[in-house]
C-alpha cells in the first residue's frame, strides 16, 4: 500500500522549476516528523533548500488545513517587525501532488522543542529567549492589519463567540465518544462569554516556542512558522494560549512547564510574562483571565480530537503519534474542568 504522504519527486521537479524563479535540480524530499495538521517537507535542490507544506490527503473537515491562508499571511508580513520565511509559490488543488501546497525558503536556525530549554547556555540565555518570544508576540499584535492587506482576514463581531461556535462544530464533527469534561467546558464557556471589547489584531492561533526559529548563536527570532490557524481576532487569545501550554505537565506529550521550577532555570513566571507583554503593548493588565485560559484548553482539545479522528480515518500526517491525541483531548478538557471549578 502506497503512503499518501510520500510525494512524487519526478512529477514535482519540473513543476517547481517552472513556477519558482531560480529553482533547479530537485535532489531529495524529506518529510519532517513534526506537523500533525499539514504535512511538511524539506526539499533539497541544486539551487538550495526549501520547505513545502501541503494539505493532508483524504477527506478533510470544512475550513481546516487552509495552507493558502498560511501563505497569504506570511507573504503579507514580509517587511514588518514579525519575521517570516520568504514565500515562493502557492499551488492550486490541481497540483502534481493532487492537493494544494506552498513553497517557502528554508530558514536555518534553532527550534526549541522543550520549553525548559535544556540546551541553552545558561539562565541568562533562557530568559532572553523568552523575552524575544514575548517581544515577537507583542509585535505581531501591533501589526496594522489594514496596512498589510489583511483587513478581510477575519469576520467582524465577538472573536471568542465566533471561535467557540467554530471549534464546537469541529469537535462535534470529529467526536468519537462522550467526554463529560468537554461537554461541561463548552457549556461553561457559553455562559461566561465576555462582551466584545473591540480589540482586533492579527492572531497567530498556535503561538508557542517550537513554532519559532531562533538564530543559531543568539536569542533572536528568525521566523515564526505554522500560521494555519491565524486570523484577525482578539490578541488575548494568543497570550492565554501560550500560558495555557505552560500549565500542561512537562512529563506529558505536550512538554509544558507544569511541575518545572521556572525560577531555578531563569524562566519567567506566568505573571511576569503577561506583565512584560502588557508593558510592550501599553496595557494595564488582562481581566477575565480564567475565561481566556479555559477557552484555550477547549480549543486545543478540539484540535487534538480532530487529529485523532483523522488517524482513525487514515488521513493523519503521522498516524502513530496522532492516535495519542484522543487521550490528549481528554487530558486537556479535564485540566480545564479543574480550572473552572476553582472559579466556581
Amino acid at each position: 500500500m502506497n503512503d499518501p504522504n510520500v510525494l512524487d519527486q519526478a512529477a514535482l521537479a519540473p513543476y517547481l522549476e517552472a513556477n519558482i524563479p531560480g529553482f533547479s535540480g530537485l535532489a531529495a524530499i524529506e518529510k519532517f516528523k513534526s506537523g500533525q495538521s499539514n504535512p511538511t517537507y524539506l526539499l533539497t535542490a541544486a539551487s538550495g533548500r526549501y520547505v513545502l507544506r501541503a494539505k493532508p490527503p483524504g477527506q478533510l473537515l470544512k475550513s481546516a488545513h487552509q495552507v493558502d491562508r498560511e501563505f497569504r499571511v506570511m507573504k503579507a508580513l514580509a517587511g514588518t517587525a514579525v519575521p517570516v520565511p520568504r514565500m515562493l509559490h502557492l499551488s492550486d488543488e490541481d497540483s502534481p501532488i493532487g492537493r494544494m501546497f506552498y513553497v517557502m525558503d528554508f530558514v536555518d536556525g534553532r527550534i526549541f522543542w522543550d520549553p525548559a530549554l535544556p540546551e541553552a547556555r545558561d539562565n541568562d540565555e533562557r530568559a532572553a529567549i523568552y523575552d524575544a518570544l514575548n517581544d515577537t508576540l507583542a509585535a505581531l499584535h501591533d501589526v496594522d492589519v489594514e496596512a498589510v492587506g489583511l483587513g478581510d482576514f477575519g469576520r467582524p463581531g465577538n472573536y471568542f463567540e465566533r471561535q467557540l461556535a467554530r471549534w464546537t462544530s469541529q469537535y462535534r464533527a470529529s467526536e468519537t465518544g462522550t467526554v463529560a469534561d468537554m461537554d461541561r467546558l463548552i457549556a461553561w464557556l457559553e455562559t461566561r462569554m465576555p462582551e466584545d471589547d473591540g480589540r482586533v489584531s492579527l492572531v497567530h492561533g498556535d503561538y508557542r516556542l517550537d513554532n519559532l526559529i531562533f538564530a543559531p548563536d543568539r536569542p533572536k527570532v528568525l521566523a515564526v512558522l505554522d500560521w494555519e490557524l491565524s486570523t484577525s481576532g482578539h490578541p488575548f487569545a494568543d497570550i492565554a494560549y501560550q500560558c495555557m501550554q505552560w500549565r500542561l505537565p512537562h512529563s506529558s506529550g505536550f512538554r509544558g512547564l507544569g511541575g518545572v521550577d521556572r525560577a531555578a532555570l531563569g524562566l519567567p513566571l506566568e505573571e511576569e510574562y503577561v506583565a512584560a507583554y502588557c508593558r510592550r503593548r501599553g496595557l494595564t493588565g488582562i481581566g477575565n483571565w480564567t475565561f481566556f485560559l479555559a477557552f484555550s484548553f477547549f480549543r486545543l482539545a478540539a484540535i487534538c480530537q480532530g487529529v485523532f479522528k483523522r488517524a482513525l480515518d487514515g488521513n493523519a500526517s503521522n498516524p502513530e503519534k496522532a492516535r495519542t491525541y484522543g487521550e490528549a483531548a481528554k487530558l486537556l478538557s479535564h485540566l480545564a474542568a479543574k480550572l473552572i471549578d476553582k472559579e466556581a
